[in-house]
């Protein structure tokens, strides 16, 4: 442990490497997890699922916290096991004991059972299940076998979404004793679940689906911004109206897995007043809808990683013609493979077209674009250009860039150095 506090401390000096640390942490001390968790009263809770694990686990974290619990979480976003011991490794004494009464950590699929292997998770919630990275993790038959093995290794309480055919069926596979819940849409709003998934919902595989019970929190919009989160009847339960900081749908339904998480956690000390009151007060973690004051008018950044997910950016964000650059990166982070940007309609951007796009598949991007007949104005593969070019071009006016995970961090580095923005990872801890 010693060895992973001293690379931390070199890897802060020099700006760089989250994951660093853990790795050697790791390999000094392969049983350091479990030696770090092992004090843990109150769980460990695992967050998983292709897409809404960061939101949903900041948002978790948020309403625990309110509660008055003190909860470890990995707030840098590296969601591999490294990165959650390099979390770790600025929180733990020298003892190696970790002083929380609950874990929330974002895993990545893969991850999160190399995590279990050496830590079994107390809970879990799985998020759902679209393409994400074709060459990491192949087809989302194999993805949601890894959440499906998952939720076997978890000891004490399961929460699926109800939606998902892929999590929904996990139910079956969960051991004998462990508590299991869900969360979901409101039937009102069923209709809307294909422009969130690109599965069939409509379980016609001969899958029953399950029926939302009293402990099931479910999803009522009143409208694109304002939402209750039902459990059962019971009025008094019920969590809201609230009114995110977050826009769109998928955020919403990410406080509704967050909600029912939380609330399987407390048990009678959940509040659904002081649950509101958290949710609305949690801001976007950087990227996911963040709002970055530029000069005194808004740019928004919008991550994209998977058609579901850009093509849930493009109806929450895209649907009004705002100034508009696309930076798209191939590196190991954001997945070799781009083709998956043929599976996502663009049509919404036609009307304002994209002022520039960037990244090393710029040159690609302008390609897609121009098979959906959106005029592209510029093509810049340097990404500090690229923001320069753009935000000259629309001085005063409101701005979005949709952008792969690396570029999204590159722009975001760059942003924070301009407009005194919090550094990653600070504003969740």
């Amino acid at each position: 442990m010693v060895a992973g506090k001293a690379v931390r401390a070199a890897s802060r000096l020099r700006g760089g490497g989250s994951a660093m640390p853990g790795l050697v942490a790791e390999r000094v001390d392969p049983g350091f997890l479990a030696h770090a968790l092992r004090d843990v009263p109150g769980g460990i809770v695992v967050v998983s699922g292709t897409n809404g694990k960061t939101t949903t686990t900041k948002m978790l974290v948020a309403l625990l916290r309110a509660h008055g619990r003190s909860v470890f979480t990995n707030p840098t976003g590296s969601n591999f096991t490294r990165g959650v011991i390099s979390a770790m490794l600025g929180e733990i004494p020298l003892d190696g004991r970790l002083r929380a009464d609950m874990a929330v950590l974002e895993l990545d699929e893969a991850h999160a059972l190399k995590f279990a292997d050496a830590v079994k998770p107390t809970h879990s919630l799985l998020l759902n299940v679209a393409r994400d990275q074709l060459d990491r993790f192949a087809e989302i038959d194999h993805t949601a076998r890894l959440l499906a093995t998952l939720g076997e290794q978890t000891t004490q309480g399961v929460v699926l979404n109800i939606d998902d055919s892929f999590i929904a069926r996990i139910r079956d596979r969960i051991a004998a004793g462990v508590q299991v819940r869900y969360f979901g849409v409101d039937e009102s709003i069923a209709d809307r679940l294909p422009e969130l998934m690109e599965q069939d919902v409509r379980f016609d595989d001969g899958f029953a689906p399950p029926q939302a019970g009293p402990d099931d929190g479910m999803l009522k919009p009143a409208d694109e911004r304002e939402f209750s989160i039902l459990f059962g009847t019971d009025a008094a339960s019920a969590v809201g109206p609230v009114t995110l900081q977050q826009r769109g749908l998928a955020a919403m339904i990410n406080a509704t897995a967050a909600t029912s998480m939380a609330r399987m956690l407390l048990g009678r000390d959940f509040d659904p007043a002081l649950a509101a009151t958290a949710l609305a007060a949690v801001r976007p973690p950087f990227g996911r809808g963040e709002v970055v004051d530029v000069d005194g008018t808004p740019l928004e950044l919008v991550l994209v990683k998977n058609p579901a997910g850009f093509t849930v950016a493009l109806g929450t964000y895209g649907s009004t013609p705002e100034a508009t650059m696309i930076a798209i990166n191939d590196n190991t982070a954001d997945g070799r493979d781009v083709s998956w940007l043929y599976d996502v309609s663009f049509e919404s951007l036609r009307e304002r077209g994209v002022t520039i796009t960037s990244g090393i598949r710029a040159y690609d991007m302008a390609l897609r674009l121009q098979y959906d007949d959106v005029p592209v104005q510029q093509i810049e593969q340097d990404l500090d250009t690229a923001l320069d070019t753009f935000l000259a071009a629309h001085q005063g006016e409101p701005k979005r860039i949709f952008c792969t995970y690396t570029a999204m961090m590159a722009l975001r580095r760059t942003l924070a150095a301009r407009y005194d923005l919090p550094n990653f990872g600070e504003e969740a801890s």
